[in-house]
């Protein structure tokens, strides 16, 4: 039984490895028992092993994380570093082991062995022979075993997520903003940071001005407002200046008789005493 602390740091990495599973491998505990672990690897394209799916059992010893965990393969593979009997020679599970390291990193391992198998340290000593020496009959020989022990009519149910839930190790892509600063649509929550419409400044800069039809009762009030100086103006002219002119006329003509009567009786008087000197 390993210890509180290594078991809450095996359980939280299982939640992430099936959340986030890299890709080709999946993880199943035990529903029982978390520290039952079975990993399962999907053999890599472009190997004699595609097609299959490989299960690896996993235990914990006490001492875990300070020494590695064991594993054995439980699907039959023809692999020179995998024995029959389902041992898996890997330094990652032996001297380059480190605390630091989990099931992802010991799955991701595994994996590159099935692509790139190493025949200095066979455990199958067939394998490796025919791995050195006819490469060819390696993988028709491997590929037997794979049709055989590894591929199933339909895929484990681990494999048939959609795609949607579960990523490969690579980092994921990054989406655009479909939508820009300018397309916020007018319902949009105040929260989100956006510049103010155009509309809204035009409406402040010119406000709108309802007019209202002068109604009859009105008219008397719109009269009083009118100045007394603008009624003034639109009078006809006086009388009074009429009557001046007028004035003006007759007295000038009575200047002119009272002249006319003067220079008549001037002439007259003249003429008498004319014929009184003679």
């Amino acid at each position: 039984m390993v210890t509180p602390a290594a078991f809450r740091k095996l359980v939280k990495e299982i939640q992430q490895l099936r959340a986030e599973p890299p890709e080709g491998i999946r993880v199943v505990p035990s529903e029982e028992n978390m520290l039952d672990v079975t990993g399962i690897i999907a053999g890599p394209e472009g190997t004699p092993y595609a097609g299959g799916y490989y299960h690896i059992h996993f235990s914990f010893p006490p001492t875990f994380p300070a020494s590695p965990p064991s594993a054995r393969m439980l699907t039959k593979i023809f692999h020179p570093n995998v024995s029959r009997s389902g041992e898996i020679c890997v330094n990652t599970l032996k001297k380059d082991w480190k605390p630091t390291y989990g099931l992802g990193h010991v799955l991701v391992t595994i994996k590159c062995l099935l692509i790139v198998p190493n025949a200095e340290s066979a455990l199958d000593e067939e394998a490796g022979k025919l791995l050195l020496e006819d490469w060819d009959e390696f993988c028709s020989r491997a590929k037997m075993w794979n049709g055989i022990h590894a591929t199933p009519k339909v895929a484990p149910v681990e494999f048939q997520t959609p795609a949607s839930t579960s990523t490969s190790t690579s980092a994921p892509a990054v989406v655009a903003p479909t939508k820009t600063a300018s397309s916020v649509p007018e319902n949009a929550n105040a929260s989100e940071p956006a510049s103010p419409p155009k509309s809204k400044l035009e409406i402040t800069a010119v406000p709108m001005v309802q007019q209202t039809p002068l109604q009859p009762s009105a008219a008397g009030n719109a009269a009083s407002i009118i100045p007394e100086t603008v009624t003034t103006s639109v009078k006809p002219p006086s009388v009074g200046k009429t009557s001046s002119a007028s004035g003006t006329e007759n007295g000038a003509a009575g200047v002119v008789k009272t002249t006319a009567k003067r220079v008549a009786t001037g002439g007259v008087e003249k003429k008498k005493k004319a014929l009184k000197r003679l």
